[in-house]
């Protein structure tokens, strides 16, 4: 790939993720949750093709800063009983492991009794019976994306604003910053490859757009499994890896034997000399690996007394 220009030329680029548009499309029902959104995008920069003045954009971007636009789950409305704390942990973990580069702007869910007509097949809408349901929006994140996309372009503190978002809400904001400025634009759909497609208004908004993100790109653009923060170590959550089955009673044995939630996960995730080097978390990611893994511990067990 042909080198950037000088230091001079270097392209201020901010990164705007809309969290909730991200997770749907591309990690729920995944074990990629635990997502370094700027190693993501690094990666997809150093595919991109698209040139200003005979180079290639990927090439003179600045180290990328992060604006991450989401909010809370509400508890009432969680799937699982530990989502609320595994959100809380990977917001924990995206403000340590990349500091100042990232900010996280948190807007809020509402819920609230509505009526709604029940879908039946064929039926016009309006001719079918109306029910009683709950109605959960996100508030706040659509309009606070496009509005700092706006106002960092319109002040001059980038030089390109990379949306990762297939909303249209924020098609407008977009507008105005080709309009009022000579800011790029890229758009990083967050559609996992054959999943879905761009909306066409927001493409036609953009110098680049990136249609779909790839699986390996996901998988490889994950933080560390444990991130040292203020308080101390963020730990990937159990049910963020790719065989919570498997790990989960791994993890309760490797408790009992270690004697602490803590020594069990400094255990799991390190090499172990008596696994060939292996990492005893990674080998919970299969049914063959865990058998293995499951025959050394009760061996371990066995000969210790435990």
């Amino acid at each position: 790939m042909r080198q950037g220009g000088d230091i001079q030329r270097r392209i201020r680029t901010r990164v705007y993720i809309d969290g909730y548009n991200l997770y749907y499309g591309c990690l729920k029902r995944s074990a990629d949750k635990w997502l370094d959104p700027r190693m993501l995008v690094g990666c997809i920069l150093s595919t991109l093709s698209y040139e200003q003045d005979g180079e290639l954009i990927g090439d003179r971007c600045q180290r990328l800063t992060v604006k991450y636009f989401t909010a809370l789950i509400l508890e009432t409305f969680a799937k699982s009983n530990d989502s609320v704390a595994c959100q809380r942990h990977y917001h924990a973990a995206l403000l340590a492991h990349l500091e100042d580069d990232l900010e996280i702007i948190q807007g809020y869910h509402e819920a609230r009794p509505a009526r709604a007509h029940r879908w039946e097949p064929r039926r016009p809408p309006l001719t079918c019976d109306t029910i009683e349901i709950w109605r959960l929006e996100e508030k706040q994140s659509d309009v606070a994306l496009a509005l700092h996309a706006y106002s960092d372009a319109i002040r001059g503190q980038v030089d390109q604003v990379i949306v990762l978002t297939n909303d249209t809400d924020v098609v407008p904001a977009l507008q105005m910053i080709r309009e009022h400025t000579n800011v790029i634009i890229g758009v990083i759909a967050p559609i996992r490859v054959a999943r879905g497609t761009v909306n066409v208004a927001i493409e036609r908004c953009a110098h680049w757009t990136r249609k779909n993100i790839g699986d390996e790109e996901l998988a490889r653009s994950q933080l560390p499994a444990r991130v040292r923060g203020s308080g101390g170590m963020i730990h990937k959550p159990i049910g963020w890896c790719p065989r919570p089955d498997l790990l989960a009673p791994v993890f309760e044995e490797a408790k009992r034997v270690k004697g602490s939630a803590g020594a069990a996960r400094r255990w799991l995730n390190q090499p172990c000399t008596h696994l060939g080097g292996r990492i005893p978390i990674e080998m919970c990611a299969d049914d063959v690996s865990v058998l293995a893994l499951q025959s050394y511990m009760r061996r371990y067990a066995k000969e210790y007394g435990i």
